[in-house]
C-alpha cells in the first residue's frame, strides 16, 4: 500500500487515545522486522531513520531510506517513514525527496531562546515541504554523549509552562517531553513522572511524544499513553532483542559463517518485540 502519513497515523491515535508505535532502524533486517511484527499485530506503524543511523550509513540517506520505502510500499498494513533527532540542516533538506513525511527536529541541546529560534527556521521550513514536525523540550538524555543522570537532574523535565511557550512559539506539530526516560537504556527501570504528564497533557494541545521508552516497564508504558503519549519511540528494545538472539545462536554453533542463519534468528527476535511492544500499547 501507500505510504502513510506520520502525522496521520499519530492524530489517528490521538483521536483513538492510543499511541502508535514508531521503531528506530538501522538495517534491512531491522525494517523487515518492524513491518512483520506489526503486519502480526495488524497495526500501523513508524519507521524511524536518526541521524546516527545515517552516520553509521557512512553519510548517505538514500540507501537506507529507500529500502524502508520499499517494504513499506509492500506492507500489509499502514507505515510512515520519520526521520528522527535531526541536528544537521542539510540532512532535514534531504528529507521530502526521500520519502520522509516528518522529521523529528533535534535542538534541545541548545539553550532555550537557540532552542526555540532554531526549531522554528526548521519548522516553516518543514511545513512549507508539507513535512509533519515533531521536536523536543527538557533533557532526556542518554544520546550524543547526554549523561543518563540529566534525566533525574533539577530543570531537566519539560516544563508545562516553558512547553505552552515553546509550542506557541515554534508552531512545531508534536513534542517529545522529558518525564524520566533515558535513550539508549538496557534495563526496563525507568519510572516516569506521571503526574508532570498529566499537567503537560492539560497544558498542550498537541500529540506529546515518549523518547527512550526501551527502559520503561510495561505498566508505565499503559500508563503514559493514558496520560497522554500518542508516539512512543523504541529503538534499543530492537538492538536488545537482536544482539541477545544471536549471541545465543553463534554459541550454539560456533561453525557457522553464513550471515544468513544468525540475521534471521536475529530478524525474527526483532519482529517478536515489536509484537510484544505493539501489544502493549494496545492494552490502553
Amino acid at each position: 500500500m501507500p505510504l502513510a502519513s506520520t502525522g496521520e497515523l499519530v492524530t489517528a491515535a490521538a483521536t483513538a487515545r492510543s499511541a502508535v508505535a514508531a521503531f528506530n532502524v538501522i538495517t534491512l533486517e531491522h525494517i523487515e522486522a518492524v513491518i512483520a511484527g506489526a503486519e502480526t499485530a495488524g497495526s500501523p506503524v513508524v519507521l524511524q531513520v536518526s541521524e546516527n543511523a545515517v552516520k553509521f550509513r557512512y553519510g548517505r540517506l538514500l540507501p537506507l531510506a529507500r529500502a524502508a520505502v520499499a517494504a513499506a510500499e509492500r506492507a500489509a498494513v499502514p507505515v510512515a517513514l520519520h526521520l528522527d533527532h535531526v541536528q544537521s540542516d542539510d540532512l532535514l533538506r534531504q528529507a521530502p525527496g526521500a520519502g520522509f513525511s516528518s522529521v523529528m527536529y533535534d535542538a534541545a541541546r541548545l539553550p532555550y531562546a537557540d532552542n526555540l529560534s532554531a526549531t522554528r527556521a526548521a519548522a516553516d521550513w518543514a511545513h512549507a515541504q508539507g513535512l509533519w514536525i515533531e521536536a523536543e523540550l527538557g533533557q532526556i538524555g542518554g544520546k550524543d554523549g547526554r549523561p543518563a543522570l540529566e534525566a533525574h537532574a533539577p530543570g531537566a523535565r519539560t516544563d508545562p509552562d516553558q512547553a505552552l511557550d515553546f509550542v506557541s512559539g515554534t508552531g512545531v506539530d508534536a513534542l517529545a517531553v522529558a518525564i524520566g526516560s533515558v535513550h539508549a537504556m538496557t534495563t526496563r527501570t525507568a519510572d516516569l513522572d506521571h503526574a508532570l504528564l498529566k499537567r503537560l497533557s492539560a497544558a498542550l494541545a498537541l500529540p506529546l511524544v515518549l523518547h527512550g521508552s526501551s527502559g520503561v516497564p510495561d505498566a508505565g508504558l499503559v500508563e503514559a499513553v493514558v496520560g497522554g503519549i500518542t508516539k512512543v519511540n523504541v529503538g534499543t528494545a530492537l538492538n536488545a532483542a537482536m544482539t541477545g538472539a544471536i549471541r545465543e545462536f553463534l554459541a550454539a554453533h560456533p561453525e557457522a559463517v553464513d550471515s544468513r542463519k544468525y540475521l534471521s534468528v536475529g530478524r525474527e527476535a526483532m519482529a517478536q518485540e515489536v509484537r510484544r511492544i505493539i501489544g502493549v500499547l494496545a492494552r490502553t
